[in-house]
């Protein structure tokens, strides 16, 4: 729906309960360990990449609203998200170490976009983890608020983006564009960025300069 109706300028992936997701069921983990190459595990693995592999694709900017905790094909989504909302007490944890398999999914890309190199390692291969906290400081969480400031925080964020659907999704094209991964050069990204800008400079007209948008003044 998101892809379609070009009248949504944001998503919010928001926790069914109290905790933002535990991961891959260990049940069909248990299943796909017995004959791993079968077309049947290939499938089930590729069903929950693909459930954030969709969510980091979409062409609006997404916000993880993580409380609780994620952990491994977990933190896969809320890393997928653009944007991660936390409270201070919310543990990120990478999970594939502890339980003696390799992480999946793109799982040490997406810690190292965030962290670095030794973020990623640290979570990845040494099996720390951190509180919303720690991640807001490390660079993994935009920003960590108490649950009950969690609303407000995220409608702050959506506004602007939601309110004209339109050209957010033109400076998310090119934010994927020149963000990457692999991020391109300043003089790719001037050029990424010259017709698009032009063409809302179009669009808001000569008339329009005293107001920095719809609404706005």
């Amino acid at each position: 729906r998101v892809e379609r109706d070009r009248t949504i300028g944001a998503v919010v992936v928001d926790a069914n309960g109290s905790y933002f997701c535990c991961g891959a069921d260990t049940r069909d983990l248990a299943s796909s360990s017995t004959d791993p190459a079968s077309p049947k595990a290939v499938q089930r693995t590729s069903a929950v990449y693909n459930a954030f592999v969709r969510i980091g694709s979409l062409p609006v900017p997404t916000v993880a609203v993580v409380t609780g905790g994620a952990v491994g094909a977990g933190l896969n989504l809320a890393m997928a998200a653009d944007i991660m909302v936390v409270t201070p007490e919310t543990v990120l944890d990478s999970g594939f170490a502890a339980r003696n398999i390799h992480p999946g999914g793109g799982h040490i890309s997406l810690l190292g976009r965030a962290m670095g190199w030794s973020g990623a390692i640290a979570l990845a291969a040494c099996g720390q983890s951190l509180s919303g906290s720690d991640a807001v400081a490390r660079g993994l969480a935009y920003i960590a608020v108490a649950a009950e400031d969690i609303p407000a925080t995220v409608e702050q964020l959506t506004r602007t983006a939601a309110s004209d659907p339109e050209l957010t999704r033109r400076i998310m094209t090119s934010a994927r564009l020149e963000l990457g991964p692999p991020a391109v050069s300043w003089e790719s990204a001037l050029e990424i960025e010259r017709g698009v800008q032009m063409w809302s400079m179009a669009r808001k007209g000569r008339a329009s300069w005293s107001s920095r948008g719809p609404g706005r003044s």
